[in-house]
């Protein structure tokens, strides 16, 4: 049995559907990925995949991307020969184009979440009961469509992660990642520039991450308490750094998710513009720092709606120091 599963968006999308990638790869022969250029590097992380297309997918990409016929018909000739395929959605989109595009490359049994009539285009027409976190969700479609979830339902990464201790020093760090790739949903730098001195003060190492785009502020950040590893690492390097720390102060954000993959506890600093129920860091000890009924609540909105992002510039530095302490003494956290 060959199956594609399809997870599309960002690098923390692609990481929350680990676990209903690894449920699919207990009973297919093959498992292959289909994911947009903007997840492709958490693909290339993610146990249990056989392989991965890329393809940016029009009504996903937040960017304009062309509609065009040679693109179309192109992705429909690598989408041939799959025996089945669940297609991944956050709540707000629909399976159905690409349902479409499947349909068309004679995909026999298709299987999504969908609130719209499907019409001929889904065999399965998955419609979870209740508000759960997205790994949940997602895994719910695989379990309905007869993969039985994995006996540990947590976020993974696939192993070995490179040796980065040359880079940080050894474990038992604080990572600060100041970036996020919405900016509705960072926490202004100010605030965590005075989260590094704080920590530091308190006798913390501190390591500041970042994408290579984002040196400029990370190298502010880090002043001169921190350790600056902006784009010095790539997403396995990330990895490694994020699994040495004993703690992550992160928005809500690929990071974030991608510590729970290694282990590490989240301080989330978590604007409402979308539900933390559903996108909140998964499966490790938490803490879930901003005002969740602020006026940008489940706006999805990319900006700030709010003049002066009251969400988080409300959260304190030192909030986020004394969440770190908590965090960082929870026990471990059972899986589902």
């Amino acid at each position: 049995m060959r199956v594609l599963v399809a997870r599309q968006d960002n690098i923390g999308d692609v990481l929350l559907a680990g676990p209903a990638v690894r449920a699919v790869a207990g009973r297919a022969d093959e498992v292959v990925l289909l994911c947009g250029p903007r997840g492709r590097a958490a693909a290339d992380l993610l146990p249990g995949l056989d392989g991965v297309i890329e393809w940016c997918a029009p009504w996903i990409d937040p960017d304009r991307v062309p509609v065009e016929r040679d693109d179309i018909e192109g992705i429909v000739r690598r989408l041939r020969g799959f025996d089945r395929a669940l297609i991944l959605t956050s709540f707000h989109q629909s399976p159905l184009p690409l349902a479409l595009l499947l349909r068309l490359a004679g995909t026999p049994w298709i299987g999504g979440i969908s609130e719209d009539f499907p019409g001929s285009l889904l065999d399965l027409r998955h419609r979870p009961g209740e508000d759960m976190p997205e790994p949940l969700r997602m895994l719910a479609l695989a379990e309905d469509a007869g993969f039985p979830a994995p006996a540990d339902t947590r976020l993974r990464v696939r192993e070995p992660l490179p040796d980065t201790d040359h880079l940080t020093g050894g474990p038992g760090y604080v990572v600060v990642h100041p970036g996020t790739s919405v900016p509705a949903r960072a926490w202004p730098p100010q605030r965590c520039a005075e989260a590094v001195r704080l920590l530091r003060t308190a006798g913390r190492r501190v390591v500041v991450t970042g994408h290579r785009d984002e040196k400029e502020l990370t190298a502010s950040v880090a002043g001169e308490d921190g350790l600056d590893l902006g784009g010095r690492t790539s997403l396995a390097e990330l990895a490694s750094v994020l699994r040495g720390a004993c703690a992550v102060i992160a928005g809500n954000t690929g990071p974030a998710h991608l510590a729970a993959a290694v282990g590490t506890p989240v301080v989330s600093l978590f604007a409402p513009t979308v539900p933390a129920a559903r996108w909140a860091p998964f499966g490790v000890p938490m803490a879930l720092l901003g005002d969740q009924m602020a006026p940008c609540k489940d706006s999805r909105a990319r900006e700030c709606p709010v003049d002066g992002h009251p969400c988080l510039a409300s959260v304190r530095a030192e909030e986020a120091a004394a969440a770190v302490e908590i965090v960082a003494s929870v026990e471990e956290v059972p899986a589902r």
